[in-house]
């Protein structure tokens, strides 16, 4: 009797290893899911630093806010307003001006 073989069959140096294809299979997948990750990842960290420079920007900007409104209210009161007319060289009404020229400097 003649041992049979089987057309159908693949030599078993050639067999596909499906066992090794579903592993590969699962790999490919697992490193499509893991790319997916990275670009919302990088986005969320990028977010997180710029975020932190805002907070920064908000505490400078705010403490500018504080200055500018102690320095609104000082510059509101009826002294520093005469203070900055005579400054430009104002007078109250019924005061005298004098004009002098020929000081060093001038």
């Amino acid at each position: 009797m003649a041992a049979r073989t089987h057309p159908a069959r693949t030599p078993v140096g050639g067999a596909i290893r499906w066992d090794r294809v579903g592993r590969l299979c699962l790999l490919f997948v697992f490193i499509g899911v893991a790319l997916l990750y990275v670009g919302p990842a990088i986005s969320y960290l990028k977010t997180r630093s710029e975020s932190a420079s805002r907070k920064a920007d908000i505490a400078i900007l705010k403490k500018e806010n504080q200055r500018l409104k102690a320095k609104r209210k000082v510059l509101a009161s009826e002294q520093a307003v005469e203070t900055e007319a005579r400054r430009r060289g104002m007078v109250k009404s019924g005061e005298r001006a004098y004009v002098i020229t020929g000081l060093p400097g001038d």
